[in-house]
């Protein structure tokens, strides 16, 4: 089985039987209960909806699913075509509707898709929210549309140069400087969204040269879409040969920034968000936000322009409601997810690459001299697979109160900070597994912590 019902959405594969995978019953039945939740809850007068999608081999068939059952259910349609997760939530907002729908299973394989769910303000709906849609599908409780009162459908592909447009008007993206640097991009779009638009927002921020690799967004992934360096050996390769100055790769909706300096080193996926962070602290002093299991880097780069360093829990809603609440003027997460305030409240790898290239244009600098100016920070990732009859919050209390002499955070499963590295443990909310993420100074000493901390676990197990 592999449909996976949560908070954010519904994903899984395409094909097979009802209730198992990703198919047309279903997807009608997520969308028509997601429809009763906006028709009962918006405080917006609109009755629009916004739909976009990557450019999975699924995503046409996807769409119509997801654009005839609104109408359906009575609601506008606006379809922006292929368009990037952020592109989406912008168009939720230009358009003045009361939801949107992005039809992208990010990062994972080309055999999956998902729908995500957005509110009047272009974000994702909150627990309690998609709470009450899997309550609305579960229950079927939604009625459809008599012949009067369907509603209407109109493509509208305005949204690529709108959101383009709002990353060169944004006041810290300096467009002459960029020109000025001669920069020469190579970038990897993974076969997705990111090949349609990166290239015209490089372009129209004066880049020199781009070259591309898996640019064609024929939704056959050239890799394995997870913008891990073990999964971008092509874009390694072009960049050791030499000629360029940075690379950027995107994950299929473009909402995740990963980079390679300009030697073929990976920039490090938690450094994104810190480079950008650096740069917008020296021009807007305030708090940051990441969520638990990011690199302590960012924390030490707040503390130096003497801002304060919010955690949060791992999730992108989770983030965003605590930067509103601290009033931060910049987070996000450490798998190159940029959350900047003054361009939207969603990761954006549009707005992480313009702030990148006017920070290197503005220093000077390469991006390897870049990289080299932060904290080294090392992580390891583990799994610790557990019989289903484990109680996993017992253990998970149980090492809490092991380790209460450090500083230990429980908001999302244990985190435990040590004076030089960190452990967090978190539970899977569909399997009996623990992640284990741990970082520091060497990636030695990060494999060493976590190993520890896994055999107390299953010495309790």
């Amino acid at each position: 089985m592999t449909l996976i019902k949560s908070i954010s959405g519904i994903r899984g594969t395409i094909g097979g039987g009802v209730g198992d995978t990703l198919n047309p019953l279903d997807i009608v039945k997520f969308t028509s209960a997601y429809a009763a939740f906006v028709r009962r809850t918006t405080p917006v007068g609109s009755n629009r909806i916004v739909v976009g999608r990557d450019a999975r081999i699924s995503g046409e068939m996807v769409r119509s699913v997801v654009c005839g059952t609104l109408m359906g259910m009575g609601f506008d349609v606006t379809d922006i075509g292929p368009a990037s997760t952020p592109t989406t939530e912008l168009a939720v907002v230009m358009e003045g509707a009361c939801g949107g729908i992005i039809i992208t299973a990010s990062h994972n394989p080309r055999m999956w898709n998902a729908l995500k769910l957005l509110n009047e303000k272009g974000e994702f709906l909150n627990k309690e929210e998609g709470n009450e849609v899997l309550r609305l599908a579960e229950e079927c409780a939604f009625e459809y549309a008599d012949v009067d009162h369907l509603g209407h459908y109109r493509e509208d592909h305005t949204y690529d140069q709108k959101h383009i447009d709002m990353v060169k008007n944004l006041r810290l993206v300096d467009v002459e400087a960029i020109r000025n640097a001669h920069f020469r991009v190579a970038i990897d779009t993974v076969n997705s969204v990111g090949g349609i638009i990166l290239p015209k927002l490089l372009k129209q921020l004066g880049v020199e040269q781009v070259t591309g690799l898996f640019t064609e967004p024929t939704g056959d992934f050239g890799h394995n879409p997870e913008p891990l360096e073990k999964n971008l050996a092509d874009i390694k390769a072009l960049m050791q040969q030499g000629g360029h100055d940075v690379a950027f790769v995107v994950d299929p909706d473009v909402d995740r920034l990963a980079m390679f300096c300009e030697d073929g080193t990976m920039y490090g996926e938690e450094y994104t968000l810190v480079t950008v962070a650096d740069y917008i602290l020296q021009h807007t002093p305030g708090n940051t936000v990441s969520n638990l299991s990011s690199t302590r880097a960012l924390r030490d780069v707040t503390h130096t322009y003497g801002g304060k360093y919010y955690a949060a829990a791992v999730g992108e809603v989770n983030v965003v409601t605590l930067m509103k609440e601290t009033g931060a003027v910049i987070g996000g997460e450490g798998n190159g997810g940029v959350i900047y305030p003054e361009a939207h409240y969603g990761r954006d790898a549009l707005v992480g690459i313009a702030l990148v290239l006017t920070y290197l244009a503005r220093t000077g600098k390469k991006m390897s001299e870049l990289r080299a100016g932060y904290p080294q920070y090392f992580m390891a990732k583990n799994r610790i697979d557990l019989s289903p009859q484990t109680d996993v919050d017992a253990i998970l209390e149980k090492v809490k109160e092991m380790y209460c002499k450090e500083e230990v955070n429980d908001i999302d499963g244990v985190k435990i900070d040590f004076a030089d590295k960190w452990v967090h443990l978190r539970k899977s909310n569909t399997e009996p597994i623990i992640r284990v993420y741990s970082e520091a100074a060497t990636q030695a000493e990060a494999e060493a912590i976590g190993r520890k901390v896994m055999d107390v676990v299953l010495s309790f197990a």
